[in-house]
């Protein structure tokens, strides 16, 4: 197959189409971290919050499902090779959250908007994409090494299916099939949820474009030449990633992430338009889009340090039952609902 497509050609594929369907199910299905958090708080309602644990499911039965029959390494994978640190988690998910709420979207989010014809979005994607690589590779990455360390090789697991592996001695991808049957059984276990097809469909759908992402880079690991890295969807450094080699294709190699967020919005415009939802949309109060680009410029930080935004840690890195994931998420919670009390109560930072 190599003969024919390149190997950064291929996983840039695979990373459109696991795209595509998150962009879909963003506007088909409303799948939205932040939307799910202001349910939760201000709506009393828990849909949209259970949608995200079907993908969960989802994602970790079908993850742990691929390595029992040979077609996953998980310790390759992002989140299971590299030392996990608590710190970033609870520091990196508080920023990101607290930045998600100012901004009114996450990247992923942002970009799902980006593909209805918001341009108020796209200048959130913008400056958290930049953002994300400031404190990657840039002036703020002395400081974030500083603070929380250097990226380490994973000296022991990191992954809750080892840990309950060893106290239960059934296999690794039993135990995680076991916790993603788990989950899914309490979230089905709400009828409303029952009763939405559609809400079901795509939570679901968000779970496999999870297993895309895993499946069809460990495929290019595994049969390629180049060192390809086996991930799955994120939405922090990735859009930096896609910002500078939409400078500098001619001497960077295209990539999942690249694909990804791309797809993202290919998905979100073309739900838009078979949802008739698509319309120009730009920003008319400058103090609103001062929150909101500050906003991202905590997200862009935040996801960095966390090692992962809401998709990142909250389906990707749960998807493999990194320590990481359920902390991270949670922190990213509280961050959100520190921010939209802050807004709600009209108390907003003026920056």
């Amino acid at each position: 197959m190599f003969d024919h497509i390149s190997e950064p050609a291929f996983t840039a594929l695979v990373g459109l189409f696991g795209g595509i369907i998150l962009g879909l199910a963003a506007r088909m299905g409303r799948f939205c971290t932040l939307g799910a958090i202001e349910d939760l708080f201000y709506g009393e309602n828990t849909l949209r919050l259970r949608m995200w644990g079907l993908a969960i499911g989802v994602s970790i039965v079908g993850t742990f499902g691929l390595a029992a029959v040979g077609l996953l390494d998980l310790q390759q994978t992002l989140y299971l090779s590299r030392q996990w640190n608590p710190l970033e988690s609870i520091v990196g998910g508080l920023v990101f959250g607290y930045g998600m709420a100012l901004a009114g979207n996450c990247g992923y989010g942002a970009l799902a908007r980006v593909g209805g014809g918001d341009l108020r979005s796209l200048m959130i994607v913008l400056v958290m994409g930049v953002s994300a690589y400031v404190t990657l590779g840039g002036p703020l990455s002395a400081l974030r090494v500083w603070i929380f360390g250097d990226t380490v090789e994973a000296t022991r697991s990191n992954s809750l299916a080892d840990f309950l592996a060893q106290q239960s001695g059934v296999s690794p991808e039993t135990a995680g099939i076991t916790v993603g049957i788990a989950i899914l059984i309490i979230t089905l276990a709400h009828r409303p949820l029952r009763r939405s097809y559609s809400h079901m469909f795509w939570g679901a759908a968000a779970g496999v474009a999870i297993l895309s992402g895993w499946a069809g880079t460990q495929w290019v690991a595994s049969n390629g030449f180049d060192a390809t890295r086996v991930v799955s969807h994120t939405f922090s450094a990735p859009i930096g990633e896609t910002i500078l080699y939409a400078m500098t294709s001619s001497g960077n190699s295209i990539s999942f992430g690249t694909g990804s967020v791309i797809g993202v919005v290919v998905g979100a415009l073309l739900g838009s338009m078979i949802k008739g939802h698509f319309r120009w949309e730009a920003c008319e109060d400058p103090r609103e889009l001062r929150r909101q680009m500050f906003g991202a410029v905590l997200m862009g930080i935040g996801a960095v340090v966390a090692v992962g935004c809401s998709v990142g840690q909250g389906l990707s890195a749960f998807s493999v039952l990194a320590y990481s994931a359920p902390l991270t998420l949670v922190f990213i919670g509280i961050g959100a609902a520190i921010g939209l009390r802050q807004l709600i109560l009209g108390y907003a930072p003026s920056v």
